[in-house]
C-alpha cells in the first residue's frame, strides 16, 4: 500500500473540495411510480450540477452504480455490498479520477465483529458498512480521507455503537496517517440532537478520544429541514443526511438540493452538499 500522506505537500495553496452525500433510494418494484430506472437520469443530473469531488451514496445495488459509472465518466467508484462482494446494497464512493488517486481503501461492519461480512451489530435489523478511501491529491500530494455510512433505522443502540466505531477507526487512520484530513458522510438516520449525532460531534463526555467533526450543516444556507421526504418533497422535519469535516479542513458552505423534475425526485431523500477548503499543511 502506498504510504504517501498530506506530509508531502507538493503544492502549498487551498484545494477546494466539494462534497456530496446521497441516498439514493434502493432499486425495488415497490416504488410505483418512483422506480429507479425513471430517477437515474435524474440522479445523475444532480451530482453532475455540482461537480463534487467526492459523492457518498447509500442503498446503492451494482446495477444503479452501473447506471450512475455510465453518466458519470469523470468518475471512479469503490465499494462493495453489504452483505460482501456485489451482493446487495452498497456504501460506494465516487470520485474525480483525474483529480485524486487511490491509495488505499477498505469496508467493515457496524457489529461487534466488524470484519465479518455482512455482520449483524447490536439490535440492528440490517447489515450495517462503512466503506471508507484514502486518496491522494494528484496536484498539491496531499491525501483525503472519505468515510461513507448508513446508520440502522431501527436499532438505537446500532446507530450510537456504530457511530462509535466508525470514530475509532477514523482515530486510528489519524494515528496511521499523520497529516491527512478526513471526511464522513452518509445516512445516520438520527436528527442533530440525537446521541450519535452529538457524540460525531464531541459533544458527549465519553473516555477516550472522542472524533469532534465539524458538522457542515453549521454552514448551512438557508434552513435545514428534512432531508428524506418520501418522495413527496417538502421542508417539514429535520435532516437524517449528514456531511462531517476534520479540523485539517474549513466548512465554507453547505446546502441541500432540494430540485424536482417535472414533481418527481431522483430519490426519496434530498442530497446534501458541502463546500470545503483543505489548507497548507
Amino acid at each position: 500500500m502506498n504510504q504517501t500522506s498530506g506530509t508531502d505537500s507538493k503544492a502549498s495553496g487551498p484545494i477546494e473540495l466539494t462534497i456530496m452525500t446521497f441516498n439514493l433510494r434502493t432499486h425495488t418494484a415497490n416504488d410505483a411510480g418512483n422506480e429507479w430506472v425513471h430517477r437515474a437520469p435524474w440522479a445523475a443530473e444532480t451530482i453532475q450540477a455540482h461537480t463534487p469531488s467526492f459523492v457518498g451514496v447509500q442503498e446503492a445495488y451494482l446495477l444503479m452504480l452501473d447506471d450512475l459509472q455510465r453518466e458519470l465518466s469523470d468518475y471512479a467508484w469503490i465499494g462493495e455490498g453489504r452483505r460482501g462482494g456485489t451482493e446487495d446494497e452498497a456504501c460506494a464512493i465516487f470520485y474525480r479520477r483525474d483529480e485524486f488517486e487511490v491509495v488505499g481503501h477498505g469496508q467493515f461492519w457496524l457489529s461487534e465483529t466488524p470484519q465479518t461480512v455482512a455482520s449483524l451489530g447490536w439490535d440492528s435489523d440490517y447489515p450495517r458498512i462503512c466503506t471508507w478511501g484514502r486518496f491522494l491529491h494528484r496536484v498539491s500530494g496531499r491525501e483525503i480521507r472519505v468515510y461513507n455510512t448508513h446508520f440502522d433505522h431501527i436499532g438505537e443502540q446500532a446507530r450510537i455503537e456504530g457511530a462509535k466505531l466508525v470514530a475509532s477507526v477514523m482515530l486510528r487512520h489519524d494515528r496511521e496517517f499523520p497529516g491527512s484530513a478526513s471526511v464522513l458522510m452518509g445516512d445516520m438516520n438520527g436528527g442533530p440532537s440525537d446521541a450519535p449525532l452529538r457524540y460525531l460531534r464531541g459533544e458527549l463526555t465519553e473516555p477516550g478520544d472522542i472524533p469532534a467533526l465539524q458538522d457542515a450543516y453549521g454552514r448551512l444556507e438557508g434552513p435545514s429541514g428534512r432531508t428524506f421526504h418520501d418522495f413527496l418533497g417538502g421542508l417539514e422535519g429535520e435532516p437524517i443526511d449528514y456531511i462531517f469535516a476534520s479540523a485539517q479542513l474549513q466548512v465554507r458552505r453547505s446546502l441541500i438540493d432540494r430540485r424536482d423534475f417535472g414533481g418527481k425526485y431522483p430519490s426519496d431523500h434530498y442530497p446534501l452538499v458541502a463546500e470545503l477548503t483543505y489548507g497548507p499543511v
